[in-house]
């Protein structure tokens, strides 16, 4: 379908051609008869396509044709955009007035290379050879003029099909409603059981899953409920992560997976459960097994729904029969494409129709999708001709042709070349890749496909028409886990890459080998998916790509603020050396420490990644649509004023250093209202020079106004105005939802922000100079902050006063607000609000114990408390605050020192208490016990508290604990003696973690025959009072993944002789009474995979091979620390050949690295090692290795990157 992509593209060439600047450069450049001759032999090829699409189908020799024209398109283009930078050239010669050596220094030294006419007369040639050779070409392939078709009636409708519309699957549903709610349990002894949903692509498998999943019934019967995407990647880390966020609704940072699955355990303990794996490929029973440990502890009568196209992983699973979710019946099927072609059930009204509809139908297969989607293409097409044509296209002949897709690909042909050539682009998308609509329509706009010479509406506007019009025809859908995002159906995915052709391509994982062995000049837009580690090597297949127009990185699954993906920088110095036409750069998913200075080089660049630093030129690039960060300032290459130069700037922003902005004329000049800016943030800096000024800053505020139909998030950091401009606030930002004002420490009133209609999260930080916060802020009308939902107070050191209330009347305020933080708020005493029912999270630290006991009060529903340093907080008044406490789940409690006991008994606790599961103490110095009083039964009480943590009480000598809790972490109570269940039982324990408990002896972990079954983490630091390791029978803890015993000096290392844990992945160990250079080999698990080594006094280890003999085979990750007597490093560590992580700390002699390991790790991080320096610095023997390392960091000695 090459002539679809290339129609739209050749609209883009067109308008460029009819440019009045681009007119008049050719003039001055003696070429404008070449171009208007280029124009009309385009003209002339136009004519054809029309024909040639037709051709296409079943002529290779026309599909080479049309592929020849494309790439030949592509040249035209970016020879036209050569001409457009010459342009910019004299405008910026002429608005300067400077000489053309000082207007030189400013443009990319890329576009002065001389002589410029003879290299543009010598490419227009061989551009005009070739045009008129593929001119020359069309009698021979037959191609003649057609004229063009009738125009096509625009339509936009919603791509959401409600239950009431859905067709053919009630008894599916039913049938399926039973297995989800009866009693028959097909997995035998576990909790849980699945309920499989096969079929083929398309067929309705995840429409079906959401009808269930959304049904009351399920609602009513299940306790939590998941729904997980899966696709191609069977990822048990993303999958777990997506089902944890799901049934607790936290974004919560594991450090691995252990402790991941041991939280969404926690989670899942229990309860009734449901969880939908949507779109599962993999036949890995190992994946399988990994990933249901946590569903195990279900209630029983959990269930699993898992739709899918693969039947072998089910057969693994012990599933010999299942039932096949089959194609629509005829009649259904006819219905379904009745409701979407013509709007009514039947074809009742238009008889003749009838037949072809029986003939689309019989076509699709009783595939959904398929009819869905050509019943919308029939939608505006009434007329009999119209039907029978597409009844009798060509394409439904095409040779080992799907139907499916065929019926997918008869509604793309007839959508608009525009419309064709932006669906084409989202082939870059991997399959199950959710997106942002706006984020692609910047895309779209970046690539130049938006033109709108012959409308007057914005390239915003009309690119949201043709997502919609995309949207309502089901080539994108709403994505099943948020609807403000966007994906297309796997088939839609295939379809997209099979019209794209040789122009867009992605680097898949799965397709690194092709690439490796083919060349990469044909393609003209490539996308990869990130890893979190990515080598140069990787990217050595894209030097090829010289023609390279787009290069995005994209993420797929669920993308956290924790996520970090690192790129070695020298795959932006070398690569990007390589490819000179380059438009669209989006990185924005790396982290980017640095981008080589020749970025400004790159003329055509339109989209840039998050910088540090601005490279040379970058405000010369007028075609920018997207620079996430402006640093103001003559050391950065750019002033204020260079952003009205770039008029197309959209998305995010961050404008840095304002404070180097002499006058509120330079803002006024910069003209940011002309922007079209998404999120917004304005940063003055916090180093003050002579003109930052009170007065000025305010009159460069209040110029700085951006423009109120777009702006979704507002950020304003260290401004020095004592008031805030009128325009900060006004509720004409209606789709405003996040504002943040932090450290204007001379402002002595917040703006008026209360009336902003859409505003949901609102941080307020360092404003000093605050003392009241009343009406002003609220705004006039009620209730203010309708839409608030998370409200951050911090470190406000002079605020006194917090009032809703006027002449003794409270307003009505924040009826949204779930989560509240005061912090750092020590002046505060007057709190006088409304209630708040809708409460969910307090965080309150170093405030009076007033305000605590206020907002407890008018704030009954809290489920997480958070306190610290809350001064005059007694036990009695404590107490009074846990009668408010009934619905808290979690409670954290921090230098509280006033506190001696949590509550006066246990039973007493559990009586209001009723939903804790977690409770968090510490750096309370006077605790003395949780209980006041010991009851012989307290084991019994509290039954739902899951996790206790107690650290740094240094009065607490010994702690009994409720049976049920499964994690503990007792640190740094130096007096404590005991620690045990009052029953003896430790069974129900997984997480146990003692650290610095010099008191402690080992004997007092009491635990009886089996207690510790189900530990899977033990962590033992810091206790010297330890002579040997606890009697657990290490061999025996079959649950165990993870151990930590280290710095306890007094522990012999003999143990445990050899035998450890058989599922043992993480071990850090060191510090002990033996150096670990005298240890004697120890027989470890293959299953280890990470080791951390601790040296300590005694360790005199000054080679590696003296250490070599504990190191397996089996490791990916290695961690040397505190080896201070270590030099040779490189001689012990040959064997590892999986090693992908090393770091070496504090070992200040070591002088030599594993050269033959480093090309490839994936992570070296160096602290401490001061002998190093001058190997590891740049220019260095190891430089070379170390700078092909995604991510590296070496400190104590630092290297400029």
């Amino acid at each position: 379908m090459a002539e679809s992509i290339l129609s739209a593209f050749l609209t883009v060439v067109f308008e460029k051609l009819a440019s009045e600047p681009l007119k008049k450069i050719a003039r001055s450049k003696g070429i404008d008869s070449e171009l208007k001759k280029l124009k009309r032999t385009l003209d002339q090829i136009q004519d054809l396509l029309n024909d040639a699409s037709q051709k296409e189908i079943n002529n290779e020799a026309i599909k080479r044709w049309l592929n020849g024209l494309q790439h030949l398109a592509y040249d035209i283009d970016d020879l036209l955009d050569d001409l457009a930078t010459e342009a910019i050239h004299r405008e910026l010669t002429r608005e300067s007035g400077a000489s053309t050596s000082m207007v030189r220094k400013l443009i990319p030294s890329c576009c002065t290379i001389l002589p410029l006419n003879s290299r543009m007369h010598a490419k227009l040639d061989d551009i005009a050879t070739k045009l008129q050779e593929l001119v020359e070409a069309k009698n021979n392939l037959g191609l003649s003029v057609i004229t063009n078709e009738k125009p096509k009636i625009e339509r936009y409708e919603t791509s959401l099909v409600g239950a009431s519309r859905i067709v053919g699957r009630e008894g599916d549903k039913n049938k399926l409603l039973q297995k989800l709610l009866g009693d028959k349990d097909e997995s035998g002894s576990q909790n849980f059981s699945i309920v499989p949903i096969v079929g083929m692509g398309g067929v309705g498998k995840t429409t079906l899953a959401r009808l269930l999943y959304d049904e009351k019934e399920v609602n009513d019967h299940f306790e939590l409920k998941a729904w997980v995407c899966v696709s191609d990647e069977f990822s048990v880390p993303n999958i777990s992560r997506v089902i944890y966020q799901s049934v607790t609704g936290e974004n919560k940072e594991f450090a691995d997976l252990n402790l991941l699955q041991e939280a969404l355990k926690e989670k899942l303990q229990n309860k009734l459960f449901l969880i939908v794996l949507d779109d599962v490929w993999s036949e890995s029973y190992n994946d399988w097994d990994k990933l249901v440990g946590p569903f195990l502890v279900g209630s029983p009568g959990s269930r699993i729904i898992m739709t899918t196209r693969k039947e072998q992983l089910l057969r693994k699973l012990g599933f010999s029969h299942h039932d096949c979710l089959q194609g629509l019946s005829h009649d259904d099927a006819l219905s379904l494409f009745a409701q979407h072609a013509l709007g009514v059930d039947n074809f009742d009204s238009h008889p003749t129709l009838g037949p072809y509809g029986e003939g689309f139908v019989k076509k699709c297969d009783g595939l959904p999708l398929a009819l869905q989607t050509l019943g919308r293409l029939l939608r505006t097409k009434t007329d009999e001709e119209e039907w029978k044509e597409l009844l009798g296209s060509e394409i439904w002949r095409l040779e080992n042709g799907d139907n499916i897709l065929l019926a997918l690909r008869l509604s793309y042909n007839d959508l608009s070349a525009t419309l064709k050539l932006l669906f084409a682009y989202c082939s870059l998308f991997p399959k199950d890749y959710v997106f942002d609509k706006e984020e692609l329509i910047l895309l779209w706009m970046a690539e130049g496909f938006l033109q709108h010479s012959t409308t007057n509406k914005s390239m915003e506007r009309l690119g949201l028409e043709y997502f919609e019009e995309l949207l309502s025809r089901s080539f994108f859908q709403q994505s099943s886990n948020d609807e403000s995002l966007f994906v297309m159906h796997d088939l839609m995915n295939d379809l997209a890459m099979s019209v794209a052709g040789d122009f867009f391509s992605r680097l898949d994982i799965r397709m690194k080998k092709e690439y490796r062995k083919e060349s990469l000049e044909i393609h003209r837009h490539m996308s990869f998916v990130c890893e979190n580690y990515m080598s140069n090597k990787r990217f050595e297949p894209f030097k090829g790509a010289k023609s390279l127009r787009t290069f995005l990185a994209l993420s797929v699954g669920v993308v956290e603020s924790w996520d970090v993906f690192y790129l070695s920088n020298k795959v932006l110095n070398d690569l990007l050396h390589e490819l000179p036409l380059l438009r669209v750069l989006s990185l924005s998913n790396l982290n980017i420490w640095w981008v080589p200075e020749f970025i400004g080089s790159l003329k055509h660049l339109r989209d840039t990644p998050l910088l540090k630093k601005m490279p040379l030129g970058i405000g010369e690039l007028k075609s920018l649509r997207t620079l996430t960060k402006i640093i103001v300032g003559m050391e950065n290459h750019f002033a204020l004023t260079d952003l009205k130069k770039l008029k197309n700037l959209h998305g995010k922003i961050s404008i840095l250093e304002l404070g180097n902005v002499q006058n509120a004329m330079n803002a006024n000049e910069a003209n940011l209202s002309q922007n079209r800016f998404s999120e917004l943030e304005l940063d003055w800096g916090n180093v003050f020079n002579s003109f930052r000024t009170e007065t000025n800053e305010k009159e460069v505020l209040s110029e700085l106004k951006p423009h109120t139909d777009t702006l979704k998030k507002l950020d304003i950091r260290f401004y020095r105005g004592i008031e805030f401009p009128n325009w900060v606030g006004d509720p004409s930002f209606l789709w405003l939802t996040r504002v943040s004002i932090r450290n204007c420490v001379t402002c002595t009133s917040l703006p008026s922000l209360g009336q902003l209609p859409s505003l949901k999260e609102l941080i307020i930080e360092g404003m000093d100079e605050v003392k009241i916060v009343g009406l002003e802020f609220l705004g006039t009308s009620s209730p203010a902050f309708p839409s608030l939902e998370i409200l951050r107070f911090v470190d406000m050191k002079g605020w006194e006063v917090w009032s809703a209330e006027s002449g003794g009347v409270g307003l009505a305020t924040f009826p949204s607000l779930q989560e509240l933080t005061i912090q750092s708020c020590p002046n505060l005493y007057q709190v006088s609000l409304g209630a708040i029912p809708s409460l969910r999270v307090l965080y309150l630290t170093q405030c009076g114990h007033g305000v605590l006991t206020t907002l407890v009060h008018v704030a009954s529903s809290i489920t997480m408390l958070e306190i610290r340093g809350i001064s005059g907080l007694t036990d009695q008044l404590w107490r009074g605050v846990t009668k408010y406490l009934g619905a808290v789940e979690e409670i954290s409690i921090d230098k509280c020192d006033e506190i001696r006991y949590l509550w006066e008994s246990e039973s007493e606790a559990s009586k209001v208490l009723v939903n804790l599961r977690t409770l968090h103490v510490s750096s309370c110095s006077n605790l003395v016990s949780l209980g006041e009083k010991e009851e012989d039964n307290c084991g019994s009480y509290l039954t739902s508290l899951r996790t206790l943590l107690v650290y740094y009480c240094n009065s607490l000598e010994h702690c009994n604990f409720p049976d049920n809790v499964e994690d503990l972490h007792i640190r740094y109570c130096d007096s404590i003696t005991f620690v045990s269940f009052l029953t003896g039982r430790w069974q129900k324990l997984k997480t146990l973690s003692i650290a610095g408990c010099k008191e402690l002896p080992e004997k007092e972990l009491r635990g009886g025959e089996c207690s510790f079954i189900h530990l899977t983490r033990l962590i033992i630091e810091e206790c010297s009072n330890m002579e040997s390791f606890p009697d657990l029978e290490l061999p025996n803890l079959t649950s165990l993944t993870d151990l930590t015993i280290q710095k306890c000096t007094s522990m012999d290392a003999s143990f445990p002789h050899g035998l450890w844990p058989p599922k043992l992945c993480r071990l850090e160990i060191g510090g002990l009474k033996k150096p670990i250079s005298e240890w004697g080999p120890h027989n470890f698990p293959t299953s280890l995979v990470d080791l951390i080594l601790y040296g300590g006094p005694f360790d005199d280890a000054k080679n590696f091979d003296q250490l070599s003999h504990i190191l397996p085979s089996s490791l990916t990750s290695l961690r040397i620390q505190n080896f201070r007597k270590l030099e040779l490093v490189s001689t012990g560590l040959q064997h590892l050949t999986s090693l992908q992580r090393l770091f070496i700390f504090t070992c200040p002699k070591t002088k030599d690295l594993p050269e033959k390991l480093l090309p490839s790790l994936l992570i070296l991080w160096i602290f401490g090692c001061r002998n190093l320096k001058e190997r590891i610095s740049r220019g260095g023997s190891y430089w070379p290795h170390i700078s092909l390392i995604p991510c590296f960091n070496i400190h104590y000695f630092f290297v400029d990157e």
